[in-house]
């Protein structure tokens, strides 16, 4: 991978993982095209640039981070989840990261539920994220396990999840920023942990090709967030579901013109 192909995927990455249209499905569909997506670094590389737009959070919602310990508990309670459904089917789903197919059909359906999210969910009555229970945090929680698939996407997934048990739209994403930090930060930590495991020594230019994509994903992510933000109160998930439909369909339809768009 080259550092242009490098600062290419952190943009993807910080643009996308907040938003609700897949920055996993998104990261494949985007190293597959430049041909990068079967390199051992490449797999490190888009876990651990993650840290950045981790980061990102922290740093634009900082005095939410530092008000309570309440705040941890509930944050922890959400987290457990995708702990649990991560032992016990990381196998099944490391299986499912490399395959563009069932990213495309997620991207789908994935957007058929986003277009009609604000239609099913229109009786919200809780505007601040602080005020759930951890009853709600747990239920949120199980929804971001769906984003195991790839395609689903982790935001959409606990967004969609949120309002469910009936968050406006602004209180459901921004619990799912918070809710990312630990999800991320322990998928990036396992990741770099199995590459230890390996024996894989990174060089001197990967490192630099790291600290370059978690700085350039930081930034990026800083100003998607606040994009998304703004937009989604205003006008609601119509356009995100459009978008994963028609990127879904196009990826289905290259794979049926025979273009090969498989990981090897």
């Amino acid at each position: 991978m080259s550092l242009i192909e490098a600062i290419i995927l952190a943009i993807v990455e910080g643009i996308t993982e907040f938003l609700p249209v897949s920055s996993t499905g998104h990261m494949i569909i985007a190293s597959s095209l430049m041909g990068i997506a079967s390199e051992d670094f490449v797999k490190l590389f888009t876990i651990v640039i993650q840290l950045g737009t981790i980061l990102s959070v922290v740093v634009l919602y900082f005095k939410r981070f530092f008000q309570s310990i309440d705040f941890y508990i509930k944050l922890f309670v959400a987290f457990l989840p995708a702990v649990v459904f991560g032992l016990l089917f990381s196998s099944a789903v490391d299986d499912l990261l490399e395959s563009p197919m069932a990213v495309a059909i997620s991207l789908v359906l994935g957007g058929v539920v986003l277009l009609y999210a604000d239609k099913w969910f229109n009786k919200a009555d809780i505007d601040n994220s602080d005020d759930i229970s951890y009853l709600t945090a747990l239920k949120i929680g199980f929804f971001q396990c769906i984003a195991m698939i790839p395609g689903v996407s982790r935001s959409g997934a606990t967004i969609v999840g949120g309002m469910s048990q009936r968050l406006t739209r602004k209180a459901a994403a921004e619990f799912s920023f918070f809710l990312a930090v630990p999800t991320m930060l322990g998928a990036t930590v396992k990741k770099a942990y199995d590459f230890y495991k390996s024996g894989y020594v990174l060089s001197g230019e990967e490192i630099n090709m790291l600290v370059v994509g978690n700085v350039v994903g930081f930034v990026v992510a800083m100003l998607a967030i606040k994009t998304f933000i703004g937009y989604i109160t205003r006008n609601g998930f119509r356009v995100f579901g459009w978008y994963r439909i028609v990127v879904g369909g196009i990826i289905l339809c290259l794979m049926m013109a025979g273009v090969d768009l498989q990981i090897i």
